[in-house]
């Protein structure tokens, strides 16, 4: 029975609020964290785009995971995957033209985001459909919240305005809304983050230091090899 069978459905869609956020912990999705976020309402966008996908995606490869070879698994994940950032695509070209032309040819690139592929593998492969969509959910949420907190900085402190909305601040600093900014604000708020989860770095650097450790095929069968040697 797979480990995370054993935690309770509610753990699945707030884990990756802050214990396993995709950007601030795991540290995937880099491109468009730092590209999109120069206005909050860019961060939304993309976040509950990559969150609708993330939704259905997991729930389909979980529903059809008996049925996809596992030679070829991959593939089908990244055809599942493209299917839906198509749709999502299309809704927003049609419904929010200009949400759609800010983010450009970010919204596309969410078929490979290292997020939603990886969450596909590590998990909806293994778990059930509604496990599958809270996981996805769940880190969805955790995406769009990281997004939204890094545009609301990078637009206040670079432009002067939230949302939209002029704030009539004194000073400004056009830096924030330039790349270097974009990584100043990611490594203050990685720092904020772990302070508050109490993380410290690894005391070895390898696979046991990794925060998706536990979810890793590779670390699993080596962490058992070893077991087993040992037995011996």
């Amino acid at each position: 029975m797979n480990n995370e069978n054993k935690k309770p459905a509610l753990f699945e869609m707030t884990k990756g609020i802050i214990k396993e956020n995709p950007v601030f912990v795991t540290l995937l999705g880099m491109c468009p964290t730092l590209a999109v976020t120069i206005m909050a309402s860019n961060g939304i966008g993309m976040g509950l785009a990559t969150t609708f996908v993330l939704i259905c995606s997991n729930l389909v490869i979980s529903l059809l995971k008996g049925v996809i070879p596992k030679t070829v698994r991959l593939p089908c994940f990244i055809v599942i995957i493209a299917a839906f950032v198509t749709l999502i695509e299309f809704l927003m070209k049609g419904y929010l033209p200009a949400l759609y032309d800010s983010l450009g040819l970010f919204l596309s690139l969410i078929t490979v985001n290292c997020i939603i592929l990886g969450r596909a593998e590590a998990f909806a492969s293994k778990n059930n459909p509604l496990r599958s969509a809270l996981d996805g959910f769940g880190m969805g949420l955790g995406f769009t919240l990281a997004l939204f907190l890094m545009g609301s900085v990078r637009e206040i402190c670079g432009a002067g305005t939230w949302l939209g909305i002029d704030l009539h601040l004194p000073y400004t600093m056009t830096a924030f809304i330039m790349p270097a900014g974009g990584f100043f604000v990611l490594g203050v708020i990685i720092a904020v983050v772990n302070k508050i989860a109490n993380k410290k770095p690894p005391m070895e650097i390898g696979c046991a230091g990794c925060p998706n450790a536990a979810s890793c095929p590779s670390f699993n069968k080596s962490t058992l090899n070893e077991t087993e040697d040992s037995a011996k």
